[in-house]
């Protein structure tokens, strides 16, 4: 599968744009091997968080993100930045499930938010995460690498930091109890940045 042509030509000029305007920490960034199917997964805090990702890796990251994004007039953008386009509001989404699984089955780099949308909450935990991730890793055999996302974007101020935590194994096809230890893992992650 190619490498979208505006992921290529846009990815330096995001990681400068945030290098100047929001001088992320990023943390555990060599966790990230430079080649293999991996899965990258954590905690939404907002719009940028996709940004920050992109800026953290020179691979290239195929995020799930919601469908309507791909709507004009940004859509064509969105398209050839590799994203995979997911039906929220469907109970299944087989489409870019079966999509995000092409992509690990050619060594790419899948990025995906459990929480399936930006958490708007005031607590500092997570909120409950879909199961997509996990099921993802354990059909593909694809390592895992949670992140945790804690600060603020502050323009011209560090506050944000990313940290990527060690690449991990989903053992068991119980997609539950597997789900419920990455969101442990993450909150654990995001706790020990206070």
């Amino acid at each position: 599968m190619k490498e979208p042509f505006l992921y290529k030509i846009t990815r330096p000029i995001i990681t400068i744009f945030f290098t100047i305007f929001f001088h992320p920490h990023i943390i555990g960034k060599e966790n990230i091997p430079k080649e293999g199917k991996i899965i990258l997964a954590g905690n939404h805090t907002n719009i940028l968080d996709c940004l920050l990702l992109i800026s953290s890796t020179k691979r290239t990251v195929h995020f799930l993100a919601k469908h309507e994004l791909l709507k004009p007039p940004f859509g064509f953008i969105f398209k050839n930045m590799g994203i995979i386009p997911v039906n929220r509001q469907a109970k299944q989404n087989k489409k870019a499930y079966n999509e995000a699984i092409k992509y690990l089955e050619d060594e790419k780099v899948i990025g995906i938010f459990p929480e399936s949308t930006i958490n708007r909450t005031k607590t500092e935990i997570t909120i409950p995460f879909k199961k997509g991730a996990i099921k993802m890793a354990y059909q593909t055999h694809s390592k895992i690498i949670p992140f945790s996302i804690t600060g603020k974007y502050n323009i011209l101020k560090k506050g944000i930091t990313i940290v990527f935590e060690k690449p991990y194994t989903v053992k068991t096809n119980n997609d539950l109890q597997e789900t419920d230890k990455l969101r442990e893992k993450i909150n654990t992650m995001i706790i020990e940045r206070r």
